[in-house]
């Protein structure tokens, strides 16, 4: 019985449920609670999750908490970015006006960047004590004690509330706690024993006008605790032409009151807010005066302007002046009498500036202070704390008093530089001292008194021992189209040489990317000159900028010297020169230094830190430019340098702008050169060798051959062949290319399809050169002189095992290699490798010997009897250029490749 009076309640209660979410989703009603009540718990919750409902609200209790949400009333304006697009589009060829007047915005009009999406009124808001009680208002009174009720009462339109067992009490002219107060005091007197609560119900609501330049001007229901500032976010705020300043509140077409936007939005002062009653008429009139505020302020903006407000007025509407200002030196732009525009210069830090008028059209530009420092000075190079410091009456061992605790263990003590200005116009002159004796010897000469904006340079004796990770990255984020930096100097590295020839190409050295004439890679030239010269911008500022300075204990001598010798060429003139020297040769750091006062030979040698080993000390040359009123010339001039340095003031010449010092190399003085010996010889391994030292001498250092040892095929390369080679590819693919080009444009045209000719072309230039030098090592055992050769710096030899094949390459059937056989000819070879194809050259057939050298049958390639075929030959059937084109080229391109794909096989086992 009992599951069948369950089943007859879920029959009824889900078509019940049925019906009503069919109805648009109703709130239940009693009858279904009641029913849903009276179910399970697990029937409960299985019926709600089946369609949709909440069961808090079927089982009644969701009454005990009521959630308050307020409906959302304003959403973006749907043309807001179609306008702004618009407008950017407008200012987008109008180059009239700056940038920044374009980036200006109106002041306070985000606030209210909205649309009204409803009317509903917002009631659901504690309400004030000082809340005036109309009609309309519902009053909730509680009554406890002897009797326990609960009244909802309206105020009727006589402004009476009907009170049961007490009769109609008159409320009206009323505020809310006046009416707490006369309510509990009636209850309290007519009903003995009983107490009250009385609180506020629902809100009556009232109907106002919004009129004038808003956004969605009309008639509008809002709540009776509404403000100025709230009906305007019903209405979506004010237009672009509404005023801010001026939103006034008509009554009775009386003017009440009138509310300045701007003393919420810049102080949050909202005592001007006046609440409505019903009625009432919001009014927006047009926008007033503007004024545009640019520059160096907090919130650059365009305000609207009251009467007799003066520019200090308007900066505290922009917030005031940033640090970085330099309010003396203000202007404002404004339409004159004529309609033209004037400058006018204010002091905002005088009364008289701040006390200006501002007037209608106004573009006020608050200029920015200047990044120059006034008086420091600054540290940069090998110290632990480059930056910039204080001045004041100090030398140099006040600013780096100790040797460990202020300068990198990297640091020259021999050289150092003070750049110091000599005139407003920036120009500078450059002091040298020595670090080390500076710091230890404070009394010396070296310890320079130092004056304002000083910069100070130490400079690290070895640019090879420095972590430059973070110097590199910084290059990299900063220039663009840097993908590697691989020396140690961004001057040394490809990215910087172009730039630093600029200079004066006399005395800088000559940075090309070419040998011979030949350009080896024009694109990379070009692209390095245009990173070169973003990097020699990055570099020029190298005093100003925080990040170069923080990282400048890292750079090199010619990256630190980089802005003194550009500042020092730009300021050279016909009177004073160019205050520059060089000096070359044997020397750690041979360049570019600026001309100290007074520098003589040995300052120029600690400048670029000292000589090196096999120098010529006895002599040394110097290099000057001898310029009179008529005629320059260059003049050379021998110094003792060994009498220079040991204090002989007569071979230890002062210098002069453009001079050149040259350091002599010891005679017969030679680095270590070596030579690699590999295979099969008995010692094989690396060997130091001597000047006019020949391959017959290191194969007897070597111990000779072994008996596997194969010298008809030994393999020699060279680096000075390999690059010669590769300057021949070169000039060999661009006749190629003209001569492709000019068979292009005659009438006979290509036989041949272009993107053939241009396969050929891309296969030429990606041919990597060998180097290899044909040598002939069996005349050299027979002690043949002419068979010798002499070495090189880093030649290698390479002695194979015995060789015991034949290779037959190029246009043939099947390209392969054979084992020799003695007294096979060449037409045997061709045979087994399936004869010529047929475009094959059959009258140009060569072979590659062992060695390395060429041999070209005289006679019929087939009955040759001296066309003798030995073991490690390599076999080639050129491409017959007739079959492809008459191009003379064509037989040259197709060798040069063939041979360097025997070459590379040959060195393969290096």
């Amino acid at each position: 019985m009992l599951h069948k009076t369950k089943n007859v309640l879920l029959a009824g209660l889900s078509a019940f449920i049925i019906l009503t979410t069919q109805a648009h989703a109703v709130t239940p009603t009693p009858q279904m609670i009641e029913q849903f009540k009276q179910l399970p718990k697990s029937e409960q919750e299985r019926v709600a999750r089946q369609y949709g409902l909440d069961p808090s609200m079927l089982s009644g209790s969701a009454n005990s908490s009521v959630s308050v949400t307020n409906p959302t009333v304003v959403e973006p304006r749907q043309n807001q970015s179609s306008q702004q697009s618009d407008t950017a589009k407008k200012n987008e060829y109008d180059f009239k006006q700056d940038s920044d007047k374009n980036e200006l915005k109106r002041f306070g009009y985000d606030m209210f960047a909205g649309e009204p999406t409803t009317f509903a009124p917002v009631t659901d808001v504690p309400v004030p004590s000082d809340y005036m009680v109309g009609p309309g208002d519902v009053i909730k009174v509680q009554l406890y004690g002897k009797e326990s009720n609960e009244y909802s009462l309206t105020i009727n339109r006589d402004g009476t509330v009907q009170i049961p067992d007490l009769g109609p009490v008159s409320v009206a002219g009323l505020s809310f706690s006046d009416l707490r107060q006369e309510l509990s005091k009636r209850i309290k007197q007519q009903m003995i024993g009983i107490e009250s609560n009385i609180t506020m119900g629902e809100l009556r609501s009232i109907r106002i006008f919004i009129a004038g330049d808003a956004y969605k001007p009309g008639s509008y229901t809002v709540s009776s605790l509404s403000t100025i500032t709230q009906a305007l976010f019903v209405a979506g705020g004010v237009n672009e032409i509404g005023s801010l300043r001026n939103v006034q509140v008509k009554r009775s077409g009386k003017l009440i009151g009138s509310f300045d936007l701007y003393d919420l939005l810049l102080r949050g002062d909202a005592s001007g807010d006046i609440n409505l009653r019903s009625g009432d008429v919001v009014f927006i009139p047009s926008i007033g005066g503007l004024v545009s505020v640019a520059g160096e302020v907090q919130r650059p903006a365009i305000y609207e302007l009251k009467k007799n407000e003066t520019i200090a007025d308007v900066i505290n509407m922009a917030a005031g002046i940033k640090q970085g200002a330099y309010p003396r030196n203000s202007s404002i732009e404004r339409y004159n009498a004529n309609g033209l525009k004037t400058i006018i210069n204010v002091d905002l830090t005088s009364a008289n500036g701040n006390n200006t008028l501002a007037k209608a059209g106004d573009y006020i530009r608050v200029k920015n202070a200047s990044n120059q420092y006034e008086d420091a000075i600054t540290i940069v190079g090998a110290v632990v704390r480059p930056g910039k410091y204080q001045w004041k009456q100090q030398r140099i061992s006040d600013v780096l008093p100790s040797i460990w605790g202020d300068l990198l263990l990297s640091a020259d003590l021999d050289y150092g530089l003070v750049v110091r200005e000599i005139n407003k116009h920036g120009d500078i002159e450059t002091l040298q001292f020595a670090p080390g004796e500076a710091i230890t010897s404070p009394n010396s000469i070296q310890n320079i008194a130092l004056q304002p904006r000083d910069k100070i340079m130490i400079f690290n004796f070895s640019d090879d021992t420095q972590n430059r990770f973070e110097l590199n990255s910084l290059v990299k984020k900063r220039v663009s189209k840097v993908e590697s930096l691989k020396g140690d100097s961004l001057l040394d590295a490809d990215l910087f040489k172009a730039g630093f020839e600029t200079l004066d190409n006399t005395v800088a050295s000559k940075y090309t990317n070419e040998i011979a004439g030949v350009a080896l890679n024009e694109q990379a030239s070009e692209e390095q000159t245009l990173v070169s010269s973003e990097v020699a911008k990055m570099l020029s500022n190298l005093f100003e900028d925080r990040d170069l300075i923080k990282l400048s204990n890292v750079m090199s001598r010619k990256e630190l010297l980089y802005p003194i010798v550009t500042k020092l060429t730009q300021q050279g003139n016909s009177q004073h020169g160019i205050m520059i020297v060089a000096i070359a040769g044997k020397i750690r750091h041979p360049g570019v230094y600026p001309l100290t006062n007074s520098a003589k030979v040995t300052d120029l040698v600690k400048a670029a830190g000292g000589l090196l080993e096999g120098a010529y000390v006895e002599r040394a040359e110097l290099t000057r430019t001898h310029t009179t009123s008529t005629i320059s010339d260059i003049i050379h001039k021998q110094i003792n340098l060994y009498a220079a340095i040991n204090g002989n003031q007569e071979d230890n010449i002062e210098l002069k702008g453009r001079d050149m010092v040259t350091i002599l190399t010891t005679p017969e003085w030679q680095e270590r050169k070596v030579i690699e010996v590999k295979g099969e010889v008995k010692f094989p391994g690396t060997y130091n060798i001597r000047r006019g030292e020949t391959l017959s001498d290191v194969i007897a250092r070597a111990g000779g051959y072994t008996e596997y040892a194969y010298p008809s095929a030994a393999v020699f390369v060279r680096e000075s062949v390999r690059m010669q080679e590769q300057i021949e590819i070169k000039k060999l693919a661009d006749q190629l290319r003209r001569d492709i080009a000019t068979r292009g444009v005659s009438k006979d045209g290509l036989s041949i399809s272009y993107s053939d000719a241009q396969l050929m072309l891309t296969d030429l230039e990606n041919i990597k050169a060998v180097g290899r030098l044909v040598i002939d090592l069996n005349a050299l055992k027979l002690g043949i002189k002419e068979a010798d050769v002499q070495l090189e710096d880093s030649d290698v030899l390479y002695v194979p095992t015995i060789k015991q094949t034949v290779a037959v390459m190029g246009e043939v059937q099947h390209p392969s290699t054979h084992r020799f056989k003695d007294g096979l000819t060449l037409d045997d070879y061709l045979v087994m490798s399936g004869g010529p194809r047929e475009r094959g050259d059959e009258d140009r057939v060569y072979v590659i010997k062992a060695d390395g050298s060429v041999m070209m049958p005289t006679q019929s390639i087939w009955f040759n009897t001296d066309s003798q075929i030995t073991a490690g030959d390599t076999v080639i059937v050129p491409l017959d250029t007739e079959y492809k084109d008459n191009l003379t080229l064509w037989s040259q391109v197709t060798q040069i490749i063939y041979n360097t794909a025997v070459a590379f096989a040959a060195v393969s086992g290096i």
